[in-house]
């Protein structure tokens, strides 16, 4: 098996996560093990993940993790994964989509010395028009911004400097991801928890313009500008993409 894996955990996403698969699929470097981690869905989450095995042109494992939330099937997923032999991991959603160079990208900047890469995001174009794309893009802008003067990021035991941290988009050594304690498994938000775990444990942190994926901006149809700006800012960067559990 190939020493990369893609970690795509999922909460009843079968309406979405074929496109996610999809875009793997359609990668540049395909030289990798996906491990899909199925958070307990009541839907045919898993069932879609397994079909797509029969035809996908790298390695498929559907793993279950019964213990809802995101950190909880993330931490089992890229555990699972180093226990295979993985000594690079990323991860992405089951509501996104990574553009084709994603996973050389990751590759190019973890074998190139970095222990983590945050990658660029921006919002997919089939599910709302240009105003609110820059709507999504300006969330973004401000979160990052807020992230660097949030007094929980300037901690003088930080090893390197606050970046924008997206969980559905980042790479990661299997040596750091051990040496900093993994993910979170509690409490939210669990990935602006690991981005400072990783921050305490090196200062080998990249941000690659090369890395991107397009994210959902369903939140901003379900709950509207002025809650989702507050929900981006309470976390001041981190969890992108909302976790319903």
């Amino acid at each position: 098996m190939s020493g990369l894996w893609v970690i795509v955990p999922a909460y009843n996403e079968a309406a979405r996560i074929g496109a996610t698969l999809e875009a793997l699929a359609a990668q540049t470097d395909t030289d990798f093990t996906l491990l899909v981690v199925d958070n307990g869905s009541t839907d045919a989450t898993a069932a879609v993940a397994e079909a797509f095995r029969e035809r996908a042109p790298f390695p498929v494992e559907v793993l279950a993790e019964t213990e809802k939330g995101v950190g909880c099937a993330v931490d089992t997923g890229f555990r699972h994964a180093i226990a295979a032999g993985a000594a690079l991991l990323a991860r992405t959603d089951a509501d996104c989509l990574p553009r084709p160079g994603w996973v050389a990208a990751a590759r190019a900047a973890l074998t190139g010395g970095a222990g983590m890469a945050c990658g660029r995001i921006t919002a997919r174009r089939d599910e709302h028009g240009p105003a609110g794309r820059a709507v999504f893009g300006l969330l973004v802008v401000l979160a990052a911004a807020f992230g660097r003067i949030r007094p929980a990021h300037r901690d003088s035991g930080f090893r390197a400097p606050y970046r924008m941290h997206a969980g559905n988009n980042m790479a990661i050594t299997a040596a750091l991801y051990e040496a900093c304690g993994g993910m979170p498994r509690r409490p939210s938000p669990t990935d602006r928890l690991f981005l400072n775990r990783v921050r305490r444990t090196t200062s080998s942190i990249v941000h690659s313009r090369s890395m991107v994926v397009e994210n959902s901006t369903r939140r901003l149809r379900a709950y509207g500008v002025l809650r989702t700006a507050r929900w981006y800012l309470d976390r001041g960067s981190g969890a992108l993409t909302p976790d319903p559990r």
